[in-house]
């Protein structure tokens, strides 16, 4: 059943891909029960020299990193009475804002602050631009006082709660467990390519494409995981059948915080890139490289599309948006129709 399901549901993809409109995707499909399926097509790399798409290729996972990796090692932390996930970031991070104790906002933000994307930080900055450091570029971003606004989606939250988890346990993101298919360190002659950088002068393959996680040194809160299909869905798989995860994490990433948001995540809400079908305790979440991940608990249902969209350059237009939300009501239909 679920090899029809994933058949009916990858026709979007395999469309976009054969009009152009990006040049790889893969889909991967598990359920609750364990049954898994992927379809693929298109791609890894146009230039320098083309290569064709394999079930084992590595995906820049952009964004998912927030939810895959950070969100989960911040509520695993918690779990573990590591942290209270009410209190302020400066019980991780005492240094932050040091010279503007009395009066710095950001010495106020409590680690669910930043997993909810409600603090008043910007959604990005070109950190990358300061200077080629990471440990300085970390201090940077520590005792920078940064412009304030209301709540957006913020790469600079999960910076923060990247660094607070480094000084938790004293080592770097890249050292923490990850399963299978999932890594900071891909093999690059298995990695999907993205973009023909200006600023590093290369088509970028293999290291992570986002210029601030680069400058960081590859694995930041924000952004540097790479995963395969079957890695991203190893890690669904254990939301939904509960082995890797807990009531707790459950939870955290189910509850709206703010506005569409939970720990980590994005809940459905109107005119999401999951589309409509899915049930309303869906959650998601999206990257900037053309990735995504959807859990819909209700069904016992996960999938994942991943694409190389800012390959060869991110500035033009794929359809992606259009592409995620066809997806997901194709999914959903064929699961529901099976």
């Amino acid at each position: 059943m679920i090899e029809a399901v994933a058949e009916r549901a990858f026709a979007p993809a395999a469309a976009a891909v054969a009009a152009g409109h990006i040049p790889c995707a893969a889909l991967g499909l598990v359920a609750a029960d364990g049954r898994r399926a992927v379809r693929f097509a298109g791609m890894a790399a146009l230039v320098p020299a083309p290569e064709a798409l394999t079930e084992g290729h590595w995906f820049d996972l952009a964004s998912l990193t927030k939810v895959i990796a950070t969100t989960t090692m911040i509520l695993r932390l918690a779990a573990e009475h590591r942290i209270d996930l009410d209190r302020p970031l400066t019980d991780a991070i005492p240094d932050l804002r040091q010279y503007d104790v009395a009066n710095a906002a950001e010495r106020k933000l409590t680690f669910r602050d930043c997993l909810a994307h409600r603090s008043f930080l910007p959604a990005v900055e070109p950190i990358y631009t300061y200077g080629g450091d990471p440990d300085r570029l970390r201090a940077f971003v520590l005792q920078r006082e940064w412009r304030r606004g209301p709540p957006v989606y913020s790469d600079i939250n999960f910076i923060l709660l990247g660094i607070a988890i480094e000084r938790i346990t004293g080592a770097p993101l890249s050292a923490w467990p990850l399963a299978p298919g999932l890594s900071y360190d891909p093999p690059r002659d298995r990695a999907v390519a993205t973009e023909a950088c200006s600023w590093r002068g290369r088509v970028i393959k293999g290291e992570v494409h986002d210029e601030n996680a680069w400058a960081l040194g590859g694995a930041a809160g924000h952004a540097g995981l790479f995963g395969t299909v079957a890695g991203v869905l190893g890690f669904a798989a254990g939301l939904l059948d509960g082995s890797g995860t807990s009531p707790f994490m459950v939870e955290a990433i189910k509850t709206r915080m703010h506005a569409h948001r939970t720990c980590g995540w994005e809940r459905r809400f109107d005119g999401w890139h999951g589309g409509d079908g899915c049930a309303d305790a869906t959650i998601g979440h999206t990257g900037f490289t053309g990735t995504g991940l959807w859990i819909d608990f209700d069904r016992g249902l996960a999938w994942t599309l991943l694409t190389n969209r800012v390959h060869p350059t991110r500035h033009r237009e794929t359809g992606i948006l259009d592409l995620r939300r066809a997806t997901g009501d194709a999914v959903v239909a064929a699961w529901d129709g099976a």
